[in-house]
């Protein structure tokens, strides 16, 4: 699934650029790649979708912007606390991941919630960390967001090639 989700994010600029999921589907199949694999990403980008469109956070914008929304914006001084199925399944270094996104400043809230949901929508038992980063890409990815160059970088880096000093 994730080869699926990676192919989509190089050749669709923006998720508004993604065609219709028929198509896509088409497209996806001429590639070569494997219906079921096909199958399981288009589900989990109409999740993607549907998570992204319910989203009444609007990126780039302060919370005092956001005052008129139905919904309540987080506090800045709020702590999100993860359940035991979101630890199973994302496991500690996914988690830590977050928490470095989050404290970065390039991981608001309402975006990280996608980013867990989504990753609770991947059936795997525990999540790796180099797929939680394909999750994270692919949220900005629906948002029409790019992250900043350094937090690019760090979700686009191999970390098995990286040498230390």
């Amino acid at each position: 699934m994730f080869e699926v989700l990676v192919y989509v994010y190089e050749n669709y600029w923006r998720g508004d650029a993604c065609p219709e999921p028929d198509q896509l589907q088409r497209k996806l199949n001429a590639v070569g790649f494997e219906a079921d694999e096909i199958r399981e990403a288009l589900d989990w980008l109409t999740g993607l979708n549907l998570a992204t469109r319910c989203t009444h956070w609007l990126p780039g914008l302060t919370a005092a912007a956001h005052s008129d929304t139905p919904t309540r914006l987080q506090s800045p001084h709020s702590m999100r606390v993860y359940s035991v199925a979101e630890q199973d399944h994302l496991g500690a270094e996914c988690l830590g991941f977050i928490s470095f996104l989050e404290s970065s400043g390039v991981l608001p809230s309402p975006m990280r919630e996608i980013v867990v949901d989504r990753a609770m929508a991947v059936p795997a038992e525990e999540l790796t960390l180099d797929d939680l980063k394909i999750i994270v890409l692919m949220v900005y990815w629906s948002f029409g967001e790019e992250p900043d160059a350094l937090i690019l970088d760090e979700l686009c880096d191999d970390t098995l090639e990286r040498v230390a000093h």
